[in-house]
């Protein structure tokens, strides 16, 4: 029961990340944003690592490779889209896009990792993003049609396929390194791979010149958002599989409109809370107990 407990105070606590987000990129550029929320992130879990394992964390050279790939995945290419994004798509609407994030999990654990797909999940994946249809469309589906996507949408959509990435590896991490151990070197190895193009986009001009609330922001993404809850969702990863924890990731838009009501003063009508509920209901679904039916066992015929 406590890990469902973390992992949905993980989800509350991304939630928060799209306003969050949406502040640091209006004054700070993607790459020295993603750079800058890192840099914090790492300081906050090498002390977190040397307090709960009580050394150094410890990267084997043959899981270096692992680490390198979540690094690239989570935290290079994640958190550049992220920004990138944010800078001109709100951060509900961004929020409601990560959404398609489990259903895609859930397909290639499916297909790659051989994880069991039962029917109460089969059921719950389809109707948690049919309630993102919902909520993106206001409750006119044929719009989704007719109204094309943004640059900055299709970042956000980049960030869909570099989670989804960073999932499925951090559950092949998870067989051999510690959460800790994983998110630690996750993202001292991603915040090495910002660096260069951080320097050169004059990160430290912009640092520098940043308000406190801007590093208010950072803090919360870097202590928050990354060093608790990407921990919390390594753990959830471990115990109950990749499909089962990504799902999850569908409570962030429900988190993120709650947050944009309370602090943007964002409208919410009808169709958001049809949406929501829709969300929250295939939530339910996927995480229900109960044994794998015939999609999981494929070669049973």
């Amino acid at each position: 029961m406590m890990l469902y407990v973390k992992l949905v105070i993980s989800m509350i606590i991304w939630g928060g990340t799209w306003v969050s987000g949406r502040v640091v990129a209006a004054e700070i550029h993607p790459v020295s944003a993603a750079f800058l929320r890192f840099a914090v992130a790492s300081a906050f879990l090498l002390v977190m690592a040397m307090r709960v394992e009580r050394r150094w964390p410890r990267l084997a050279l043959r899981d270096a490779g692992w680490a390198a790939v979540l690094g690239a995945t989570g935290v290079f290419a994640y958190n550049i889209l992220f920004f990138t994004g944010l800078k001109t798509v709100q951060a509900g609407r961004a929020s409601l896009i990560i959404a398609a994030t489990p259903a895609v999990v859930a397909l290639l654990s499916r297909v790659l990792l051989r994880e069991p797909l039962a029917w109460s999940r089969a059921v719950g994946i389809p109707v948690s993003l049919a309630g993102v249809a919902v909520l993106l469309s206001r409750g006119d589906i044929s719009s989704l049609l007719s109204g094309g996507v943004s640059p900055g949408d299709l970042a956000i959509f980049g960030c869909v396929a570099a989670w989804s990435a960073y999932t499925l590896a951090g559950k092949q991490a998870m067989a051999r390194m510690s959460p800790v151990s994983a998110v630690t070197w996750s993202c001292l190895l991603g915040d090495a791979m910002l660096l260069p193009p951080a320097v050169a986009d004059g990160v430290l001009a912009q640092a520098a010149g940043a308000s406190l609330l801007i590093w208010a922001n950072l803090l919360f993404l870097g202590v928050m958002a990354t060093g608790l809850a990407f921990i919390w969702y390594y753990q959830g990863i471990r115990a109950i599989g990749a499909a089962r924890a990504g799902i999850f990731i569908n409570l962030v838009p429900v988190a993120a409109v709650a947050m944009g009501l309370a602090i943007l003063g964002e409208e919410v009508g009808l169709s958001m809370l049809l949406g929501g509920a829709m969300v929250l209901a295939g939530v339910f679904l996927t995480n229900r107990p109960g044994r794998p039916g015939r999609l999981a066992r494929p070669t049973e015929r």
